[in-house]
């Protein structure tokens, strides 16, 4: 697949459901959008995968059919910072989704790390890499391909700050970086006001992990509704009372020459999807007719 900025909804958009769409059909569906992405959702899933083997695999052959890069999100139910009961379980849970993923041909499988708790954030982020060091290890055992994504979060108290996905990224093979702006955005309050704090965060990223981390960073997007303990809800494009916008982070993406995987998060998935696209395209043509003679 080429390298470019791909973009594709979190899971099945509403509209593909009223039409009587199958989770089969969806890479064909946005590739006639215009979209190039698409992050199934197993949200829901337990310690086996929920997927027949034949089903994963057909979908697969329809997004590379489709030219369309798959990316799964893996189960919430998933804590590898709690109690030592809860942190098997919550291996299985990843390993069964790292393993439909890779039926799929999905290059990386998104999750939610974990919670603090009632113990030190310190303690609590140090339990929680050493049970994806032991993922990572029997991933690897299983022969499995795809990507961990250990995802930044938007409350107080799970495990997902900018600085501890970075030091996984740092620290567990193989690991995808995986950016949710609007996360970030709610976890402090609004601080991704202008395009300059966007750049702020992809220079620490570039500065911990190095240029084509960067580059081929994968990204969850949506405007976010937030309180003092962070994310509520999220919400569409054009609700202008929210942050974080697009536009800011578009610019950064031209900057920088980057190629990330934007999904998009919001209500309305794909046609977010698509306007996303859309004023990426306008920055970089813009950006283009500036620097001409």
């Amino acid at each position: 697949m080429s390298e470019r900025t791909r973009f594709g909804p979190a899971g099945v958009p509403p509209m593909f459901r009223l039409m009587g769409a199958t989770t089969l059909d969806v890479p064909k569906l946005l590739h006639e959008e215009g979209l190039d992405a698409f992050e199934y959702q197993a949200s829901r899933w337990g310690p086996k995968p929920q997927v027949k083997q034949e089903d994963a695999q057909k979908l697969g052959e329809e997004a590379r059919k489709n030219d369309v890069k798959l990316s799964m999100h893996g189960s919430y139910f998933i804590n590898l910072s709690g109690k030592k009961e809860v942190v098997e379980a919550s291996k299985r849970r990843l390993i069964a989704c790292a393993i439909a993923a890779d039926w799929m041909g999905a290059y990386v499988v998104v999750f939610h790390t974990g919670f603090y708790g009632k113990v030190e954030k310190s303690f609590a982020f140090k339990n929680a890499l050493i049970a994806l060091k032991e993922v990572s290890a029997e991933m690897k055992t299983l022969g499995l391909k795809v990507k961990l994504g250990p995802e930044t979060m938007g409350r107080k108290f799970q495990v997902g700050t900018i600085d501890e996905i970075l030091t996984i990224n740092q620290e567990v093979e193989p690991t995808q970086l995986v950016i949710d702006w609007g996360h970030l955005h709610a976890l402090h309050q609004g601080t991704l006001k202008k395009a300059e704090d966007f750049r702020a965060i992809a220079e620490k990223v570039e500065q911990k992990l190095g240029t084509e981390a960067l580059r081929s960073m994968h990204c969850h997007f949506s405007k976010i509704e937030f309180s003092s303990q962070g994310e509520k809800r999220h919400h569409t494009l054009d609700e202008e009372r929210y942050g974080p916008d697009f536009h800011m982070l578009a610019e950064v993406i031209v900057d920088f020459g980057l190629h990330p995987t934007m999904i998009c998060e919001s209500p309305i998935l794909d046609i977010d999807a698509r306007k996303m696209q859309a004023t990426l395209k306008e920055v970089l043509d813009s950006k283009q007719a500036k620097a001409e003679p």
